[in-house]
């Protein structure tokens, strides 16, 4: 790796983990930032196909539906049918006549760079009232050492924390098991990704997802733990082969250059998008049945 890479890679992990750790509006800020370098580097690839979307409305409307994620209130989902028919009727009126790419790429763009991220928000932020305080400041922090249980730790950052570090795992394993072992192509899509690497990413991905259920005494952790780490890395997988489909097609080997030695923001954030959602039912809907 590349002086610049490792560099890089390290302020990207120092201050990911200091949303983590804050929580409340400093994580959605953070987010926020995130979402608006990476949703202006899709436009930048849907723009090198020669397609005009309504890139300005659809940055605004993804940062209201950030901020309605962290507020948790209940109209977040219907905001995003309501942002997509704004989007439309904009695209509508312009002098210039929108094609059915103008419309599908920018209400894609609401969807996939918008809509979907901000369920991180809304698991870090919105799914614990603790977090109404941000963590660390409000925690009795001589109690959690005293007892190192884990447990006592705010759900929504355990959990969140849980997530990454599967998403991570995922990352790694697939990347240095795929160096090492790697024989078959996953897909034509991404020549250099293979089965094996596949494999090896979705393991780490499991083994990290039962040890952190264990390490939370989640009811039948090798249950949910396994559940949630499979979930992760088959999901983190589709979400960095889509971003690759995307770039093949536009013609570019990166989505950007803001990050060096990785590329945009983009290329270091498609393995958390779809994941962002599917974590989040599973927390509210999967969890409390097992």
């Amino acid at each position: 790796m590349s002086l610049p890479r490792i560099i890089s890679s390290i302020v990207a992990i120092a201050l990911a983990l200091c949303m983590l750790l804050l929580g409340s509006w400093y994580f959605t800020i953070g987010m926020c930032i995130i979402v608006y370098l990476g949703q202006s580097e899709y436009f930048q690839l849907v723009r090198a196909k020669g397609i005009e979307p309504a890139s300005k409305i659809t940055l605004i409307a993804s940062q209201v539906l950030l901020i309605v994620g962290a507020i948790g209130s209940n109209i977040d989902d219907s905001l995003f049918p309501i942002a997509g028919t704004l989007i439309c009727f904009y695209l509508l009126f312009l002098p210039k006549i929108a094609s059915i790419a103008d419309i599908s790429t920018s209400l894609f763009g609401l969807f996939y760079s918008g809509y979907l991220p901000s369920y991180w928000i809304r698991l870090r932020v919105g799914l614990d009232p603790l977090t109404a305080h941000s963590f660390p400041f409000s925690t009795d922090w001589s109690q959690l050492l005293l007892n190192f249980d884990l447990s006592l730790l705010p759900r929504a950052f355990t959990i969140t924390s849980l997530s990454f570090m599967c998403i991570a795992a995922t990352d790694i394993g697939a990347y240095l098991f795929g160096k090492w072992l790697g024989r078959t192509r996953l897909s034509e899509i991404s020549p250099n990704k293979t089965v094996e690497g596949a494999m090896f990413g979705i393991l780490g991905s499991v083994v990290i997802g039962a040890s952190g259920a264990w390490a939370l005494h989640w009811h039948h952790w090798y249950l949910s733990g396994v559940a949630l780490g499979s979930l992760i890395g088959m999901t983190s997988m589709l979400g960095d082969l889509t971003e690759s489909v995307m770039k093949r097609d536009a013609g570019v080997k990166d989505s950007g250059d803001l990050i060096p030695g990785h590329g945009g923001m983009l290329d270091r954030t498609d393995s958390y998008i779809f994941t962002a959602p599917l974590v989040y039912y599973f927390v509210k809907l999967v969890l409390p049945l097992i």
